[in-house]
């Protein structure tokens, strides 16, 4: 993880907690260094200031799968797909159902 990186998000972050840009870009940097209870964490801040954020949806129940929580990761997906259909994306909708698809 870029300590750089993540400190001028982190920064940008402290500037506007409502960015959803943010605190995703924030998640990714703890994926990339393997924090994942932080990711999760920083998904969730995504989702609470912008439910309609698709990616974050994806990338959390990606993260979830890579650590062994399918069942966890399902559930994520599955409200991604509803609010990826809600917003109209339908290229976040094809990605979400993909990786669903790929759970069984």
């Amino acid at each position: 993880m870029s300590s750089s990186r993540l400190e001028q998000l982190t920064k940008l972050h402290e500037a506007d907690p409502t960015d959803p840009f943010c605190a995703y870009g924030i998640a990714l940097e703890h994926v990339k260094a393997q924090q994942h209870d932080e990711a999760i964490r920083w998904f969730d801040k995504t989702i609470e200031a912008d439910p309609a954020y698709c990616y974050a949806y994806y990338h959390k129940a990606k993260l979830l799968i890579d650590i062994g929580q399918d069942e966890s990761a399902r559930a994520v997906l599955r409200v991604g797909l509803e609010t990826a259909t809600q917003a109209g994306d339908d290229h976040a909708h094809s990605e979400i159902t993909e990786l669903l698809e790929s759970l069984g």
